[in-house]
């Protein structure tokens, strides 16, 4: 059974820090590229960071370039998510993906995790 579970989300003042977590089990991890995309009350739910089956690749979302940082592990099927310098506009639900085919495409996702919450206050 495949199962995509996040963890580390939370209150965080603007400024502040939060490492977010995903841990999969169920597939061959190393396989899929990871995501996270996050949605925010009342907005679609958008791309966030991809990186490669390997991790020598990574890209953003211009509004989180040089302030987040995903990462990942593939002998602990992890990845994470290191998200500096927050705003108020990062508040969101933050969900974690893995597809084996698309870098970023929503509906090209295979798995989901229930996601995480995010709250940055001004």
């Amino acid at each position: 059974q495949v199962q995509l579970v996040e963890s580390g989300g939370g209150l965080v003042q603007a400024g502040g820090s939060l490492r977010l977590s995903c841990a999969s089990s169920g597939y061959t991890f190393r396989s899929y590229y990871m995501v996270w995309f996050r949605q925010a009350p009342g907005k679609e739910r958008e791309f966030v960071a991809v990186i490669s089956y390997y991790g020598g690749n990574t890209d953003y979302v211009d509004s989180v370039k040089g302030r987040f940082t995903i990462s990942r592990d593939n002998a602990k099927n992890t990845v994470a998510l290191q998200m500096n310098s927050l705003k108020p506009e990062d508040t969101a639900v933050y969900y974690c993906a893995a597809s084996k085919t698309s870098r970023r495409y929503r509906d090209a996702m295979d798995y989901w995790g229930k996601g995480t919450l995010v709250t940055v206050s001004s």
